[in-house]
C-alpha cells in the first residue's frame, strides 16, 4: 500500500475540518470576551456583538443596537463566527507547514494569526467590513478580544492534535476480523 502526499485540495479540506473546531472555539471565547467587556464598559453585553452587523444594517443602526435581537445579535454572531472559522482555516494551513507542532509553536502561531487577523480587519479591510467592536470597546479591550481569538485557535489545535493522535493509535491496532471461538 503506497501512501502518497496529500495534494493542495486535500490539504485545504483537512485544514477546513480542523478549522471548524478551532474557529468555533475562537468565536465562542472571543464572543464571551466581547460580552464581558461590553457589560463592563457600557453596561450592555450584546452591544459589541450587535455592532458586527453594521456591514448589513449600517453603522448608525448597528452601533445603537444595545439589546439582544435576531436582527443584530444573530447577524453579528454569525458574521463573527464565519470570520473566526475563516481565520482558523488559514491558521491550520499554516500549522500544517510546521515540522513540529509543539505546544509553544501552536501558541506562538495562534497569537501570530490573531495579530494578522486584527491587522487585516482594522488596517486593510474597508470600514464597512470591519468587525465593528471598536464602536464600543477601547483599543486595550480589543487586544483582549483578539487574545481570546488566539486562545480559541490554540485550544482547537490542541484538541485536533489529540484527536489525530488517538485516531492514529486506533488505526495501528490490528483487530482480527472475527473473534476466536472458545472451545468448551
Amino acid at each position: 500500500m503506497s501512501h502518497s502526499r496529500p495534494n493542495g485540495a486535500q490539504r485545504w479540506i483537512s485544514a477546513g475540518k480542523r478549522a471548524v473546531l478551532s474557529g468555533s472555539l475562537a468565536s465562542v471565547l472571543s464572543t464571551a470576551a466581547l460580552a464581558w467587556l461590553g457589560k463592563r464598559r457600557i453596561g450592555k453585553p450584546f452591544a459589541p456583538t450587535n455592532a458586527t452587523s453594521h456591514w448589513l444594517w449600517g453603522d448608525e443602526e448597528a452601533f445603537n443596537a444595545l439589546e439582544p435581537s435576531l436582527r443584530h445579535t444573530a447577524v453579528g454572531y454569525a458574521t463573527h463566527h464565519a470570520s473566526a472559522i475563516m481565520w482558523a482555516l488559514f491558521f491550520h494551513r499554516w500549522l500544517a507547514a510546521e515540522r513540529e507542532r509543539r505546544p509553544l509553536v501552536i501558541l506562538r502561531d495562534a497569537a501570530a494569526m490573531s495579530a494578522i487577523a486584527a491587522f487585516v480587519d482594522y488596517r486593510l479591510t474597508p470600514k464597512r467590513l470591519t468587525p465593528g467592536f471598536e464602536a464600543h470597546l477601547t483599543p486595550a479591550n480589543m487586544v483582549g478580544v483578539f487574545a481570546a481569538v488566539a486562545a480559541g485557535l490554540a485550544a482547537g489545535a490542541f484538541l485536533n492534535e489529540l484527536d489525530e493522535r488517538a485516531g492514529t493509535r486506533r488505526r495501528q491496532v490490528n483487530y482480527p476480523s472475527q473473534m476466536p471461538q472458545s472451545r468448551v
